[in-house]
């Protein structure tokens, strides 16, 4: 009876994961069919472009403060309808920065604010809320710390509005400025790829409930007043908006062919706490969306569907983990499966094969950045734990601090397989090692365990799950005690 059981949510189990591959299957099939959708662009005349607001929110940002300022003032753009504010929460010298450089540039005629908050209320979203109300374009672009916008950005972008007025929001391929600088860096850009390349491409020309992407694109300040604004009830604040204005029926535009680069996290830590923060996020917005985007019938079934699987995508996480802790059990009960368990493998092709055809679309050499792909689906398992953890604490009714992503800039040394900040940066901004780091370690002993006990008992079955996972979570928890 207890094998019975064990094999009911095993099945169970890999069923769940199976649908997230399925999903894949159809973001493919999606993608082949949409990838030829253009996204013309209309000429536009110098004397028509709108008046924009070039908004640079920071907090404690001394190491990429002057770059960021700096490409910003670089944007070709008519001088008389560009705004550019600095919208700083810092309580390092970052402020003190971003003062000498906006009176800097204000003295040669740039139209440029620092607007310093003591508190952070609301974090990111609570001081893009306060400057709205000190905005003077007509149109928004939201740029975080770690990027740097092309001169010709604002030029690429503000035409698609002006011929139609029911764009809310134009969202532009994030490129990656430190790629090569680790295999951890490496492995994150081939998953950003995926998602703006291979996702975004379809939800944005399918219509599957587009999302902004917290940075680097553009926003009509009419839509987003229209479906009230930055709110800060969950920790990513550009899903709930973007979900409250494809409820409200604006639409929205991927640009795939405008990149905008930006520094990818070099620390484990980091990285660790960006994925959560997204994890937490997309439950919190499903939490609050998720009932009036089952109800909006003037959406399609399929749009709802995906983007309900997407705010629940990293739910794959924790079945993960699931999967794992049922193996040692299985096997000491000599749970058997049946061949048709395969088919769930074959499902679960869609996510590697939208990768690699990520890469293949826009990289001439994508053969050689495949080499990283390992090490990302390495990651990828380790962060099973943290993710799942912040998955959880999204059902917890209390505030949620938002983590920030510390930045290096021109602090980073390269040095073997991860990416070491200078002495001086981390002794700041260095985040605190985490207690999650026992249960990684745990979790690979326990997969270790799983491995010998199936050779062992001669059970070839579970070794691939096995292995991967004493891989994953062993670089993961590696990385994680190196940088300690």
């Amino acid at each position: 009876m207890i094998a019975d059981a064990l094999k009911l949510l095993y099945l169970l189990t890999l069923a769940g994961l199976g649908l997230y591959g399925a999903m894949g299957l159809l973001t493919l099939w999606l993608y082949w069919r949409h990838r030829h959708a253009a996204c013309p662009q209309t000429p536009v005349d110098t004397s028509a472009l709108p008046a924009v607001t070039v908004q640079l929110p920071v907090y404690n940002e001394r190491f990429v403060i002057a770059r960021l300022i700096e490409a910003a003032v670089a944007l070709d753009y008519p001088a008389d309808r560009l705004q550019i504010q600095v919208l700083d929460d810092s309580t390092d010298d970052t402020t003190a920065q971003a003062a000498a450089l906006v009176a800097h540039y204000r003295a040669q005629g740039f139209n440029i604010t620092l607007l310093h908050r003591a508190r952070r209320g609301g974090y990111k979203a609570g001081a893009l809320a306060a400057a709205l109300r000190q905005a003077e374009g007509e149109f928004l672009a939201i740029f975080d710390a770690d990027f740097q916008p092309p001169p010709d950005f604002l030029r690429r972008t503000l035409p698609h509005f002006v011929h139609n007025p029911n764009l809310g929001a134009v969202q532009t391929r994030w490129g990656h400025l430190n790629a090569d600088a680790s295999p951890l860096t490496a492995a994150q850009a081939i998953a950003l790829d995926k998602h703006f390349v291979m996702e975004q491409t379809v939800r944005h020309r399918a219509r599957l409930f587009p999302k902004f992407n917290g940075a680097a694109g553009v926003w009509r300040r009419r839509c987003l007043e229209e479906v009230g604004g930055w709110q800060d009830d969950t920790v990513c604040e550009d899903l709930c908006l973007s979900t409250r204005a494809v409820l409200h029926g604006w639409e929205f535009r991927f640009l795939n062919e405008v990149v905008t680069p930006a520094e990818l996290p070099t620390s484990i830590m980091a990285y660790k706490n960006q994925q959560a923060r997204w994890a937490k996020g997309s439950l919190q917005c499903v939490r609050k969306y998720g009932r009036v985007i089952l109800t909006a019938s003037h959406h399609s079934r399929l749009a709802r569907l995906y983007a309900l699987y997407s705010m629940t995508a990293y739910g794959s996480h924790f079945l993960l983990l699931f999967l794992l802790l049922l193996q040692i059990p299985m096997l000491l009960f000599d749970v058997t499966l049946t061949r048709h368990v395969m088919l769930f493998g074959i499902l679960g092709l869609g996510q590697p094969l939208l990768f690699l055809l990520a890469q293949q679309a826009i990289y001439p050499d994508w053969r050689r950045r495949l080499r990283h792909l390992p090490t990302m689906l390495l990651i990828a398992i380790g962060l099973a734990p943290s993710n799942s953890r912040a998955m959880l604490q999204a059902f917890q009714d209390r505030p949620h601090p938002f983590v920030r992503t510390p930045k290096a800039g021109g602090s980073l040394l390269a040095a073997g397989d991860v990416a070491v900040l200078a002495p001086q940066v981390a002794a700041t901004y260095r985040l605190p090692l985490d207690s999650l780091l026992l249960v990684e370690i745990g979790l690979a002993a326990y997969a270790g365990l799983g491995l010998a006990l199936a050779v062992a008992r001669r059970n070839l079955g579970p070794l691939s799950l096995l292995l991967t996972c004493f891989l994953g979570f062993s670089y993961v928890a590696y990385l994680s005690w190196r940088e300690r």
